[in-house]
């Protein structure tokens, strides 16, 4: 475990419809021969001290993985707040990451660089960039603005930015590193994707 792995609780995001992908479950989905989401597990492992996996459906298929399984606390499939949510609640470090089951080739140092700009600022949410390009799902968020996040949440709020917004937030140039944050939506890019 990397030193900047201590204190950081791993969220994989897989709580979605998977509509765009033709209603199937994206995680489960194969790319290369195994579900996306263990290509995202085996990249964000080595990253955090504990892994969670958010999925609202599928559990059992998900728990396989070796790791708890968590389930959104608000209901309606209300998008990635609501994993994130629900990995602050589960989490028993200060910290916490998050990470898409789309999206099988994130950054192997992305927790660290997050971290280091988190600390550097004192912010409260260190979200990654490429360019001009925020990826919110892929940000590093202290565990005390759950109480926030629920508040907003209660309030019928959902898009992510506009909650973040509210935070003091870093954003974290990985523009070296932009196919990394490469996200697999569709049958198609799933095609494009194979083998790479």
């Amino acid at each position: 475990m990397k030193a900047t792995a201590s204190g950081v609780t791993g969220v994989v995001l897989a709580g979605g419809l998977g509509r765009r992908m033709g209603g199937v479950d994206k995680g489960l989905t194969e790319l290369d021969g195994r579900p996306m989401v263990e290509w995202v597990v085996e990249r964000l492992q080595p990253q955090v001290e504990r892994l969670l996996i958010n999925a609202n459906q599928n559990a059992d298929r998900y728990g396989r993985l070796g790791h708890p399984v968590v389930a959104d606390q608000v209901q309606g499939f209300a998008g990635p707040l609501a994993g994130l949510h629900t990995g602050l609640l589960a989490a028993a470090t200060e910290l916490v990451v998050t990470a898409p089951c789309d999206s099988p080739f994130l950054p192997d140092d992305l927790v660290e660089r997050l971290r280091a700009a988190l600390e550097a600022h004192g912010a409260q949410l260190a979200v990654a960039r490429t360019f001009d390009q925020p990826h919110p799902v892929f940000s590093l968020v202290r565990r005390d603005v759950c109480e926030h996040l629920a508040a907003f949440l209660a309030a019928g709020g959902r898009k992510i930015d506009r909650w973040y917004g509210e935070l003091q937030t870093v954003e974290v140039d990985f523009s070296d590193q932009a196919e990394a944050f490469r996200n697999i939506n569709t049958p198609e890019e799933l095609a494009q994707n194979a083998r790479r």
